[in-house]
């Protein structure tokens, strides 16, 4: 801005001239494939530049930069999961590996921070990168065309590629398979040893890609003239990207076998019912032509119906085109006319149905999200904090609604109960939703009411979720909770009218979890509070006491007076169940830990008592001297600083952490140990009592 001859250029480099763009150098930054540079008008010293890596900021004109390692800005094209517990999700990140990360946080954490969990599953930046169902280990994966088989057990990526031609700088006339960057591979949902693949052909594999069979003719709108040279002569780019008439997208129904359905980036989507014996081509014939069939979602309800987005903003284009059949693509509705929910200018990449609910859909767009609670009739926003940004790709996994975005990473919404719930709750003033199960898990997601570093991945609650819609102006909420047994193991007051359950985070980061019983909301609308499974610790303490035992649980919802009940099932973490964990096992530990919870109290009593008698005695006494003996038995003294004994107090301390500490059968020392202090502890209350009656009697 201060120097009209010093010129950037950002390009796959960056570039730098002080001559009006005479001469070039190429200049440092964090990451390549540059896209954009802010330069500050009154201190050129401090610009902003952005590439596929994220955003940089510098003070010096670019000699240092600032650190990308803080910020969520992977560019993902697509989203996959696996069947684990908790699942992981899958993608290619745009200039970057493959990448594989957890819902919640693994059992074992992770010392490398916040990218500890993250992992590289093969293939490259295009991906995509879809797990093998039963067997999460076993990854296929594509770069820019070509197909592997990653094994995280080896490290390894066998190589299984269509065709084996070297698609780089080749002219895509010549190409026996014409493959995109980003091509789609589809796992049968009825038999996971069969892999679909797409070039301008759907290519079918049984032996993970060893050997591969053409179950299509080309099933696109083949034009020669557009098969050319990216770029021509001067810009020449031929990297896959730039092939036109290659399938994009291939799904298979969920409700039938051999309903596969293919779309292209040319403009056409067919079907076959058959397995690939026919194909038919069921293209709308009123469809803006020469678009990008972007994903295609065939619905887990009924096997003649589907769904597409459609997508031509690279033709200039930002209409939102999504579409719907019931007859298995003889008639189409268009559910995106512009005026519906849907702005006109909101380009759409991925569209999805619920697995439980027919007809809410899930919609992402160029600018964000959008959901239908009527089938596509009408759309509602659907953004919340949820960054405004593409979405690239959805599933609904576990009772989730997982997403890729194209520069904001991957985002999870949890438990989409109350929107599958949503028709029963409009109904009502008060409505208190069905919660889902609830998994007894330790250590992840940061506790039911803790908060995360913020650079740490914000992973889901842990606890029962219980979701109830409230209107404006209620006064008080009571939230208890009841074993099988009808007994109330559990009660939240809510703090007063208007009231979020929701904490505002402090800058700084918090390097622990914040205390005290969480409140039930009272503000108008959907509140939900989140229950750890744990019963009140020592002394009635809001925390610290034992997770409850698999089984029946009823939640208690009152607001202002009137009473609402839910029940669910508090379920064993399936990993626990796997090492040899039983429910009786876990029965044993929440009664040992209740009975060593009765015997903490039994001594926090004993030591008030001893307070209130060493206060009507005399200083200097031999009463005085031996109430003090007992109170060293009793108490670790805090006065040293290194290393202090731990007395009597303590060491029911730590036979009580040792005793929850872990999802397990007790220990036969637990008992013998918790006998042995016990009996220690009576020893002094007898003492104790004696010396009591000996200053009463005077």
């Amino acid at each position: 801005p201060t120097d009209a001859d010093h010129v950037y250029v950002e390009n796959e480099g960056s570039y730098e001239s002080f001559d009006g763009g005479e001469t070039f150098q190429r200049v440092s930054t964090p990451h390549g494939d540059n896209h954009d540079r802010w330069i500050n008008p009154t201190n050129p010293m401090v610009q902003v530049q952005s590439n596929d890596g994220g955003a940089n900021v510098t003070l010096d004109g670019g000699a240092t930069w600032s650190s990308q390692h803080n910020q969520p800005t992977a560019e993902l094209y697509s989203v996959d999961v696996d069947d684990r517990f908790p699942y992981w999700l899958y993608s290619g990140q745009q200039d970057n590996s493959t990448i594989r990360v957890p819902s919640n946080p693994p059992a074992t954490g992770s010392a490398g921070g916040h990218t500890g969990n993250w992992e590289a599953v093969g293939g490259c930046e295009t991906g995509p990168v879809v797990p093998k169902p039963g067997e999460p280990a076993i990854v296929y994966a594509n770069c820019k065309g070509r197909f592997g088989r990653f094994n995280q057990e080896t490290g390894q990526e066998k190589q299984y590629y269509v065709g084996f031609q070297n698609l780089y700088g080749a002219n895509p006339a010549d190409l026996d398979y014409r493959f995109q960057r980003v091509v789609p591979i589809e796992v049968s949902p009825h038999d996971p040893s069969t892999v679909y693949h797409g070039s301008q052909f759907v290519h079918k594999t049984t032996d993970e890609g060893v050997t591969w069979e053409q179950i299509s003719p080309d099933l696109t709108a083949f034009r020669p003239e557009r098969q050319t040279i990216s770029g021509g002569p001067i810009t020449r780019d031929i990297t896959g990207e730039e092939h036109y008439s290659v399938l994009y997208a291939i799904e298979e129904s969920p409700v039938q076998a051999g309903v596969i359905w293919a779309g292209s980036n040319d403009g056409l989507i067919q079907v076959t019912r058959d397995g690939g014996e026919t194909w038919t081509d069921v293209t709308p014939p009123d469809m803006a032509p020469e678009g990008r069939v972007q994903t295609i979602d065939p619905s887990p309800h009924r096997a003649g119906k589907a769904y597409f987005a459609y997508y031509r903003t690279l033709l200039g284009d930002l209409t939102p085109y999504i579409y719907k059949t019931e007859d298995f693509g003889q008639s189409w509705t268009l559910l995106t006319p512009g005026h519906n929910g849907i702005p006109s200018h909101h380009a759409t990449r991925a569209v999805r149905e619920d697995t439980e609910r027919e007809g809410l859909l899930f919609a992402g767009t160029e600018f964000g999200m959008y959901v239908s609670m009527d089938d596509g009739t009408t759309w509602e926003k659907f953004q919340y904090d949820l960054p405004r940004t593409p979405i690239t790709d959805m599933k609904i996994h576990q009772g989730d609604l997982v997403l890729s975005t194209m520069g904001r990473g991957f985002w999870i919404m949890d438990n989409l109960s109350p929107l599958r719930q949503a028709a029963a709750a409009m109904a009502e003033d008060v409505y208190f939703f069905e919660p889902v199960d609830a998994y007894r898990l330790r250590g992840g997601g940061f506790g039911g009411f803790g908060q995360a570093g913020p650079d740490e991945p914000q992973y889901s609650p842990v606890g029962a979720m219980l979701d109830y819609m409230l209107p404006a102006g209620v006064r008080s909420v009571e939230l208890s909770i009841h074993d099988g047994s009808g007994e109330m193991i559990r009660l939240y007051e809510s703090e007063g009218p208007g009231v979020s359950t929701e904490r505002a985070q402090e800058m700084r980061a918090p390097f622990f979890q914040t205390r005290g019983a969480p409140s039930p909301g009272t503000k108008a609308g959907l509140n939900r509070f989140v229950w750890d499974l744990t019963v009140p610790g020592p002394g009635g303490a809001a925390r610290g006491g034992p997770m409850v035992v698999p089984g029946q649980y009823t939640a208690s919802l009152t607001v202002d007076g009137e009473t609402h009940e839910r029940s669910f099932n508090v379920l064993m973490d399936p990993r626990v169940a796997a090492d040899g964990v039983t429910v009786a096992d876990l029965q044993e530990q929440f009664d040992l830990a209740l009975e060593i919870q009765a015997a903490i109290e039994d001594a926090d009593q004993t030591i008030e008592r001893l307070r209130g008698v060493q206060e009507r005695v005399s200083e200097g006494t031999d009463v005085e001297r031996q109430l003090k003996e007992i109170e060293r038995a009793l108490l670790t003294d805090d006065s040293i600083s290194s290393y202090p004994q731990p007395m009597l107090r303590d060491q029911f301390n730590y036979l009580y952490r040792n005793s929850i500490s872990a999802d397990q059968e007790p220990a036969v020392d637990m008992y013998d140990r918790l006998e042995a202090l016990v009996t220690e502890l009576e020893e002094h209350k007898s003492q104790l009592e004696r010396l009591s009656r000996m200053v009463t009697d005077g």
